[in-house]
């Protein structure tokens, strides 16, 4: 007797970061598979972190252009990446995905603080159905809960609200699938202690599995990043017996496919609006403001006067490989702080013992960590460089550190101050001294350039950036 098989291919793209150079290519592998395929058997989703606010196209935009690209690329699915939840406020996201989004999107363990639900543009799981295959689907972020406070937002610890929802759906459909921006050990680890789920699509650690992962009845998926690949599900459901009977997974590498020519035309448009928007001048300054990676720089000591300033510090810390180019004498504008400073990295303040500050200025001193490359966390630069103060003052010979004066005082080791500094550091990402801090404050939704924005409108605080803080004996 024979068997009633429906089959189901589901396109998964994640991590783009806004890689605008990718996303023709990939509408064009989606069209040829929409071209082979019956629609009832086809389903495109998108993993998260598809926004990045380092690119003109998206910060001219607040987001839209990617929206549009989503739109005219035809998909079905999409959940957010921390790039979405963190550096949009939740006003703006509703904006965008409520009034502009022909795709759905999920949120399955975002809630309102005030209300207690899940916000009106988001859905809490879908039901889809494809060649008579009910398809549950769940969408979940990674739960960085103590940043999405300050945006009013209660992301609750993903993996138990996918227990709770593949409870709920398991019954009323066939195939379950959890769009997961959480990283391969989430999925790794939910894959293992949730039973029921048939496929998990990742994100948010940017693997690539040429090969699906197995464990149980899931298999594991992912695509990698910067839209190198489309990922490429495969599904063969029996529906007289329940059950999968066979499911294959790949990737598709997009560099040898052509541009689709209306998402082409999207970007360039987009693009437009972008240099546009952000090519008014907000200020002149009178002479270059230079940044050096290797020793001090009065663009980085700027930059640490702005952080001490707005957190309301005694000291403020940065690194500075958080800002890659110098400024030159002339007009400023808000496209020029976005290349010199791309990077969606936040504020914050903590207390901080002098000993764990003598630490990284220790560390600043040396070439291995003035040159060491930074990836991921929100660092859009290069090499992590030297550290910038404002506030405090070091001595120092033969990459030794002498002295360290905060105000007209020697830093006491045990002894705690206030630091205003940036997230990175609490991640313990750099200077790992600085991630020991308590109380910490975090500031959202403002970026680093924003603050720099702030002080190079400050004629007296451009003079004072050149006053030395590293004081060579």
């Amino acid at each position: 007797m024979n068997t009633e098989v429906h089959k189901l291919t589901i396109l998964h793209t994640n991590d783009i970061h806004s890689l605008f150079e990718n996303m023709p290519k990939i509408a064009t592998v989606f069209r040829e598979f929409e071209n082979k395929l019956p629609k009832e058997q086809l389903l495109k989703i998108d993993c998260g972190d598809h926004m990045d606010r380092m690119r003109i196209e998206t910060e001219g935009s607040y987001g839209l252009a990617n929206i549009e690209v989503l739109n005219h690329t035809g998909y079905d699915i999409v959940t957010l990446g921390n790039n979405e939840g963190l550096t949009f406020e939740p006003g703006i996201l509703s904006d965008l995905y409520e009034r502009h989004a022909d795709f759905q999107v999920l949120g399955s363990n975002i809630y309102d603080k005030k209300t207690g639900n899940i916000p009106n543009w988001l859905k809490p799981y879908s039901i889809i159905i494809k060649d008579k295959l009910k398809v549950g689907l769940i969408g979940v972020t990674i739960d960085f809960s103590l940043f999405y406070e300050l945006l009013g937002l209660d992301v609750r610890e993903p993996l138990a609200v996918i227990q709770t929802l593949v409870g709920k759906l398991r019954s009323q459909v066939d195939i379950i699938v959890v769009v997961s921006h959480l990283g391969l050990p989430t999925d790794k680890k939910m894959a293992n202690e949730i039973q029921g789920i048939d496929c998990v699509l990742g994100a948010h650690t940017h693997h690539l599995l040429e090969e699906p992962i197995y464990i149980g009845n899931t298999m594991i998926c992912a695509a990698g990043k910067l839209g190198q690949y489309v990922g490429v599900v495969e599904l063969e459901y029996d529906l007289d017996n329940s059950h999968i009977v066979k499911g294959t997974a790949r990737v598709i590498n997009v560099s040898n496919y052509p541009n689709d020519k209306k998402i082409q035309e999207t970007i360039d448009k987009y693009k437009q609006i972008g240099v546009k928007k952000l090519s008014e001048p907000i200020t002149q300054i009178e002479r270059d403001l230079e940044i050096k990676w290797d020793e001090e720089s009065s663009l980085g000591n700027l930059l640490a006067q702005g952080l001490r300033s707005w957190t309301g510090a005694q000291i403020g810390i940065v690194n500075s490989g958080q800002i890659l180019k110098s400024l030159t004498m002339g007009e400023i504008t808000r496209e020029i702080l976005l290349e010199i400073c791309p990077s969606p990295i936040n504020p914050c303040r903590m207390w901080l013992k002098g000993k764990k500050i003598r630490e990284a200025c220790e560390q600043a001193l040396l070439l291995e960590f003035q040159q060491k490359p930074i990836r991921g966390f929100g660092f859009r630069g290069e090499v992590l460089g030297i550290l910038n103060f404002d506030g405090m003052k070091v001595e120092f010979t033969d990459q030794k550190v002498v002295n360290i004066w905060i105000g007209e005082k020697r830093l006491v080791d045990e002894e705690e101050y206030l630091v205003g500094t940036i997230d990175m550091f609490t991640f313990g990402i750099g200077y790992y001294s600085l991630k020991e801090g308590r109380e910490i404050k975090f500031y959202l939704p403002e970026f680093l350039r924003d603050i720099l924005m702030h002080q190079v409108q400050n004629p007296d605080e451009i003079t004072r950036s050149r006053e030395l803080r590293w004081i060579e004996k």
